[in-house]
This record gives C-alpha cells, sequence and structure tokens, in this order.
C-alpha cells in the first residue's frame, strides 16, 4: 500500500482507530529518537529544552496537565 492510499484511507477509519495509529506511530517516533535517529536540528532543539527545563523545571507543565489539555474538548 503507497503512502497516498494510506492518506486516502486515514479518514474513513473510526476514531480510536485513528488514535491507535497516532499512538504507534508516536512510539515508533520515540523509539527512533532514542535510538540516534534524531536530526541535528532535533538535536539541537531537544538540548536546548533540556537546558531550559535544567535552570527552570518548574516552568513546565507535568504530562498528566498536558494530556488533560489535550483531550479536553476545544471550546470553538
Amino acid at each position: 500500500m503507497s503512502k497516498m492510499e494510506i492518506l486516502a484511507e486515514l479518514p474513513k477509519l473510526e476514531l480510536a482507530d485513528r488514535r491507535e495509529i497516532f499512538d504507534r506511530i508516536c512510539e515508533m517516533e520515540e523509539r527512533d529518537l532514542l535510538n540516534g535517529g534524531a536530526t541535528d536540528a532535533e538535536k539541537a532543539l531537544l538540548d536546548r529544552e533540556l537546558e531550559e527545563y535544567r535552570r527552570n523545571p518548574e516552568a513546565g507543565s507535568s504530562w498528566n496537565e498536558v494530556e488533560a489539555r489535550l483531550r479536553k474538548p476545544s471550546q470553538s
């Protein structure tokens, strides 16, 4: 199946199936990053973010807070 065929089929899937696919893609991306698959630009970004965190670890949000915001229905 080609990329174009996959992209054409995505809108036809149920929400739960799309979320499962999204989660799987995120897992693959994370694994690639952890195994040295990051580009130089991604490495630089991660280094900057890590340095910012080290300077001010309380400035960010916990994963639970971020996830709650992402799952909250938009107010449009």
